[in-house]
């Protein structure tokens, strides 16, 4: 059996935390500005994040890490947040990801940071798409949901960018 390293290992913990965090986040806050005069279910920056979390995830454990990660978040999202939530969050993850795997493979080649944006694009319009219709049976937040889930791939992203540069750069 492949075991991923430390930093896969912590990813993937991470990963798997953001999960039952934006159920969470859901239940306990509601609806939170994202910008720009949009709304969106409080959850909106924790699934932001766990689109790059997913990715790095899948980087450095593989893809059957990534979805026993997605199993074992969406189980602690139904011990600890409201059920119908942690159902629409699983079935919006599922799908997501599934899309996330057809888009982020093909362009991996062509650089990390390339497929991320392109997948996190197409998995977050899904993930959105879907969990707004199941949860909540309404698309009224979605201009918020893809605002708010941009901001969190874009911050990553640039992270990411400034740490490689960082670890390029001689001192």
């Amino acid at each position: 059996m492949n075991v991923p390293a430390r930093a896969g290992i912590l990813t993937l913990l991470a990963y798997i935390a953001t999960i039952p965090a934006a159920n969470l986040a859901v239940s306990h806050f509601g609806v939170v500005p994202v910008g720009f005069g949009y709304t969106a279910p409080a959850g909106v920056y924790m699934v932001g994040l766990a689109l790059v979390l997913r990715d790095l995830a899948r980087e450095a454990a593989g893809r059957s890490a990534v979805l026993t990660a997605i199993a074992i978040g969406t189980l602690l999202s139904y011990l600890l947040a409201d059920p119908n939530l942690a159902t629409a969050s699983a079935i919006a993850f599922a799908v997501a990801e599934i899309m996330d795997f057809a888009v982020y493979e093909p362009l991996r080649q062509r650089g990390l940071l390339l497929a991320m944006l392109a997948s996190n694009a197409v998995g977050l319009l899904a993930d959105s798409l879907l969990f707004l219709q199941l949860a909540f049976g309404s698309l009224d937040y979605l201009p918020g949901q893809i605002l708010g889930k941009t901001w969190m791939t874009l911050a990553a992203v640039t992270t990411l960018t400034l740490l490689r540069r960082t670890k390029r750069t001689p001192a």
